[in-house]
């Protein structure tokens, strides 16, 4: 039996609830399997532990989770308190540069029993395959001046190797997929970048010939997700243009709080992180209400990851059943409890 150390940080908000239940409906899988189990450590760091210590976590941080195999994330975030970016740059992302996970992968698609916002979502079916490392969100730049005369300056930078790297795991992820890849870009207004993401797009696709490709501007596409997302596949985008497509893709798909990520370190060298998409919704924390489906879908991405993927199948389709049982978060038009939801879950299982 594979027994699997896992890190576990709920962080913020209704992270500290919806982890615990994901942790519940994991352990009960893994029961049921009967191949494998995990091993979970707790880490209070967030923003409660940065307004006691002055830091999102410890100094020796990284250093502690290598140890681990995987790493469970809830949410980071507490505005009112500390600012974005502190919590930010102090763990999610100095977690994601300092374990090396390149990649980032959220999938969207139209559930059994959920209701998707869109007229006719024609049972869509995607993933988003995000380059995690760089691009527009990189640490490079600077601000001089004030008042009327301050100057902001934010660089984006694309490497070739981790601008590869990122479509090179969309076109894998394609071949046991409908075998489609579409390029995000927007290289008819950002005139270095974007142009030099198409010219590595075009050298790749080169060495998977049985693979479809198109490329979209980022606004287009934007707009072809409400209009017809049925039409993709596997989409690679860009840092920025990956986290703004990947919101969408959470709301057509009914709401924000059932979208599952995974911060991937594919060399698998260090551990990667399992996070869902939403916040630490603040303002529902603590009264038991909280959807803890993207939690529960994201742990069933690290399965997949780990190759449980039978067991990972497991998990989407109990989540299926409970939402077409009606059982549903008030964020879904529903009445029901995380707790409720959860022991849903698990009695599918």
């Amino acid at each position: 039996m594979n027994t699997y150390k896992i890190a576990v940080i709920p962080g913020d908000g209704i992270g500290k609830e919806v982890v615990p239940a994901a942790i519940e409906v994991l352990d009960s899988i893994a029961k049921l399997d009967g191949s494998f189990k995990f091993e979970w450590t707790y880490f209070p760091w967030g923003c409660d532990y940065y307004l006691e210590h002055g830091e999102m976590m410890p100094e020796d941080g990284l250093e502690t989770l290598k140890q681990y195999d995987q790493i469970f994330l809830g949410a980071v975030g507490m505005p009112e308190l500390v600012p974005d970016h502190i919590s930010l740059w102090g763990l999610l992302i100095k977690i994601r540069r300092g374990m090396k996970q390149s990649i980032n992968v959220r999938p969207a698609k139209l559930l059994a029993g959920l209701q998707s916002p869109l007229k006719n979502p024609q049972n869509f079916d995607i993933t988003v395959v995000r380059e995690n490392s760089e691009g527009e969100y990189s640490d490079s730049g600077g601000r001089i001046h004030t008042g009327e005369d301050g100057i902001a300056i934010q660089n984006a930078i694309f490497t070739r190797k981790s601008t590869e790297r990122a479509m090179r795991y969309a076109f894998e992820l394609a071949k046991s997929s409908r075998k489609h890849v579409t390029s995000a870009t927007k290289s008819n207004g950002l005139t270095y970048s974007m142009p030099f993401w198409d010219e590595v797009f075009n050298v790749v696709k080169k060495d998977y010939p049985e693979i479809d490709t198109s490329v979209q501007h980022i606004d287009a596409l934007a707009a072809f997700f409400v209009m017809k997302p049925q039409a993709f596949d596997i989409i690679v985008a860009s840092n920025l243009f990956g986290d703004i497509l990947t919101d969408l893709g959470g709301a057509i798909m009914g709401s924000i709080g059932i979208a599952p990520a995974a911060n991937l370190n594919i060399e698998r060298e260090y551990p990667s992180m399992f996070e869902p998409v939403h916040g630490s919704a603040p303002d529902i924390a603590g009264l038991g209400i909280a959807n803890p489906i993207g939690q529960i879908w994201t742990g069933k991405m690290m399965l997949d990851f780990l190759g449980h993927y039978h067991a990972g199948t497991r998990i989407l389709t109990a989540i299926e059943k409970t939402l077409s049982s009606g059982v549903k978060t008030g964020d879904l038009d529903g009445t029901a409890t995380l707790e409720e939801v959860k022991n849903t879950v698990i009695n599918y299982l």
